[in-house]
């Protein structure tokens, strides 16, 4: 459920606000404030007031004042401002607020509420590093972490830059990919770590740091991740101290919020109209193998595309499952302990190969059909990109494989493609 509470001004039609019907500009204050939040007048039939004023329609001389009856419903992380306004504002009437379960809410061409701000969808006070941070602690510290990226901040906890897995191993000599090092065993992860370049986190971390302001739109921090290619923003207040960080999880997290559930809709046969599906966003020229292929030229595939993984079709190409650079390791550390310094060595694969000639040969007798993870989740062509957002929130992916309804690989959808296409529609 979304965070959401209600905002009820019971007053009278007579009240004023500088002169203007108090209702009107309770409304119009509400639409100034630029936020997610809806505001509804409903004026009463009859009513009663604390002095024993009647007001009805049954009775002419007592058809005056009516009661009126203001609702405004707001993220709960702006009530506390709206309210304190509306106390200056109402001078006689109840303001009163209450919690509120909130399904979806939508506007017209956006998954989310139209005028939603960074504030409101960002992780509150997220993880930092210093710039005289060592990189040993920067690493142990994303490994610990669900993300492969950090802020970089000054003495005044102002972002001046940003360390990502990126830096490290382009820059630091870190062998492999976080999520590949932390399914090691601890001694060979201490081994690296303890042995990555002695400088600190000033001297690689990529500059300048591009943040976001915390009053901004989501819609503007999303123009900006796409626009400059990045995953994630550090968010700023108005002095630039760092106070939170938005990344593409956490725009997902709250489409996924707000976004009723369209399979429900359509199993009762309700018409949805206007959806985007995955089979206009996906993928196509996605790199697959077939059962038989030889485990030698899966890593060489994953190698020499600088991917993480390939799909396995059969001969028809029906989707099988899916080999991971992990579900190799994990495939081959018991067979034969060289594949972690196979997959740790930036040698090119070739080299690797003529320095590893034992494990070559395990690899050349093993195919992708032994090694492939099936218990992998999948959507269909004809399945909204809001359901796809949906399904990669609730299982944490990143990528999901696309089938057509007879079960045939089709491509592959990303986070990032997901991002664009939402936010940046034809």
């Amino acid at each position: 459920m979304l965070r959401y509470k209600v905002i009820e001004i019971f007053t009278s039609e007579g009240e004023r606000w500088k002169g203007r019907p108090l209702y009107s500009a309770v409304v119009e204050h509400v639409r100034d404030l630029r936020i997610p939040a809806r505001c509804i007048v409903t004026k009463g039939i009859e009513g009663c007031y604390e002095n024993g004023e009647i007001a009805t329609e049954r009775l002419e001389v007592l058809s005056y004042h009516f009661p009126v009856r203001i609702a405004i419903i707001a993220p709960a992380v702006d009530i506390d401002s709206i309210v304190a306004s509306l106390g200056e504002m109402v001078s006689d009437g109840i303001i009163a607020v209450r919690d509120m379960e909130v399904v979806a809410h939508k506007t017209t061409g956006l998954p989310m509420p139209r005028n939603t701000r960074v504030r409101e969808v960002m992780t509150p006070d997220p993880r930092w590093v210093r710039t005289d941070t060592a990189l040993s602690e920067v690493a142990r510290l994303l490994l610990s972490s669900d993300f492969t990226g950090l802020p970089v901040v000054d003495e005044k906890n102002r972002p001046v830059g940003v360390i990502a897995q990126g830096d490290l191993i382009y820059k630091a000599d870190l062998p492999m990919r976080l999520g590949l090092l932390a399914a090691s065993e601890q001694a060979k992860i201490d081994e690296i770590i303890t042995g990555l370049d002695p400088r600190k986190a000033l001297e690689i971390m990529t500059r300048p740091a591009i943040t976001i302001e915390q009053d901004k739109l989501v819609t503007e921090a999303v123009a900006l991740m796409v626009t400059k290619k990045v995953k994630r923003l550090p968010v700023v207040d108005q002095s630039g101290r760092l106070v939170g960080n938005i990344s593409r999880v956490d725009i997902f997290r709250t489409i996924a919020a707000v976004c009723p559930d369209w399979p429900a809709f359509q199993e009762k046969n309700i018409a949805v109209v206007g959806l985007r599906y995955v089979s206009d966003i996906m993928r196509r020229d996605i790199h697959t193998v077939f059962l038989d292929t030889p485990i030698e030229e899966v890593i060489a595939v994953i190698d020499c595309n600088d991917i993480q993984r390939v799909c396995v079709v059969d001969g028809q190409g029906f989707f099988k499952g899916l080999i991971s650079d992990r579900d190799l390791l994990f495939a081959f550390s018991d067979l034969h302990p060289g594949i972690w310094d196979f997959f740790a060595s930036k040698l090119p694969f070739g080299e690797r190969g003529k320095r590893h000639k034992e494990l070559m040969d395990r690899l050349r007798m093993k195919t992708a059909s032994e090694v492939m993870n099936t218990e992998i989740v999948t959507v269909r062509e004809d399945t909204s990109t809001e359901e796809a957002i949906r399904i990669m929130v609730e299982k944490a992916l990143k990528r999901l494989p696309v089938l057509d309804s007879e079960g045939r690989f089709k491509g592959m959808i990303s986070r990032e493609t997901l991002l664009k296409t939402i936010f940046h529609s034809d």
